[in-house]
């Protein structure tokens, strides 16, 4: 099959950029464009990171248009403690060879679509900033892309940022609010850090496979996330670090993986006590549901991809990472 035509948005830290690999060199993804956002990191780092993730993968001609500073009406708050201050886990990465592109993220956003309509899937693996900056735009933007994937929330209100809410939507809770009311179940598919927590877990076997592979985009996949792996000891209590955006750009680039779905009516909490967390209405009575949920997906069928793909040789004109842990 041809490969997927997409637009990628991501606060690129260390779990984005594995996401960013597996759709630049899995043979799956035909990326058109990357935007960034805030939210892991400020903005200015994570188009820094989109584009040496880019580069790791040998694609120096994808162009990264860098996006919102801040979340709708809140401060930013960064998950710098988790991805580390640099969110790609402290690792000392060169700059990049290539520059982001001079227009905005939210026009990009727009732009796209219009211009090849019904043919791009968006890929969301951010605070919803930009997107629901577009449209405010273009009420109907969601009608103009073949499909919208979000890694967004947690269906079964267990959080990783707070006791009930996922980092992404709890981020930027207006942002997710604006993006619920104009989904669609048809258009629209949702996949929370559920099924990153059950589906996606690199236990210390996956880890030392990862290294073991040895290849730039192995090396790469694998050092970025150090940190994460000491915060998931610490926080989150998993067998080893999850990875919320490469099993979502996964179910993109292969829905076949999707084990488990569900159809549901979704709005945001925005209030403080329980900022971010989804209200799901089951009820026989709720409202006509407005996203697809994705609720597991094939575990061995996502690693399978996720190893497949950084064993792949890359052109030497890519970045060279230390085979040093």
């Amino acid at each position: 099959m041809p490969a997927l035509p997409l637009i990628i948005d991501t606060d690129t830290g260390s779990d984005d950029a594995v996401a960013l690999l597996l759709a630049a060199a899995s043979g799956l993804g035909d990326i058109r464009a990357v935007t960034t956002v805030a939210g892991n990191v400020p903005v200015a780092i994570g188009t820094r990171n989109a584009l040496i993730s880019l580069e790791i993968a040998g694609r120096f001609d994808i162009p990264v248009h860098p996006g919102c500073e801040r979340p709708m009406i809140r401060t930013l708050s960064s998950a710098q403690h988790v991805h580390g201050e640099d969110g790609m886990g402290d690792t000392g990465l060169p700059d990049p060879a290539k520059a982001p592109e001079p227009g905005h993220a939210i026009d990009a956003l727009l732009s796209y679509p219009r211009d090849h309509p019904g043919e791009l899937t968006l890929v969301t693996l951010a605070p919803l900033t930009n997107i629901a900056a577009a449209l405010l735009r273009d009420p109907a933007l969601f009608t103009r892309y073949r499909h919208v994937y979000c890694m967004a929330g947690a269906a079964d209100t267990r959080g990783n940022i707070s006791p009930t809410a996922e980092f992404n939507v709890w981020a930027d809770p207006e942002a997710a609010r604006i993006v619920a009311q104009a989904a669609t179940p048809d258009k629209v598919t949702w996949i929370g850090w559920d099924v990153s927590r059950k589906d996606a877990v690199m236990t210390p076997a996956d880890q030392q496979r990862l290294q073991q592979i040895g290849t730039p985009m192995a090396r790469f996949a694998h050092r970025i996330n150090r940190t994460v792996a000491d915060w998931v000891r610490d926080v989150t209590g998993l067998a080893g670090y999850d990875l919320p955006d490469p099993i979502a750009m996964a179910v993109a680039l292969n829905p076949g993986l999707i084990t488990e779905q569900e159809e549901a009516h979704v709005d945001i909490a925005v209030g403080d006590e329980a900022r971010g967390q989804m209200l799901i209405d089951r009820r026989v009575a709720a409202p006509a549901p407005n996203m697809t949920l994705v609720r597991r997906v094939d575990e061995a069928g996502f690693k399978k991809l996720l190893f497949d793909t950084v064993a792949a040789p890359v052109p030497a004109s890519a970045p060279t990472i230390p085979a040093t842990p």
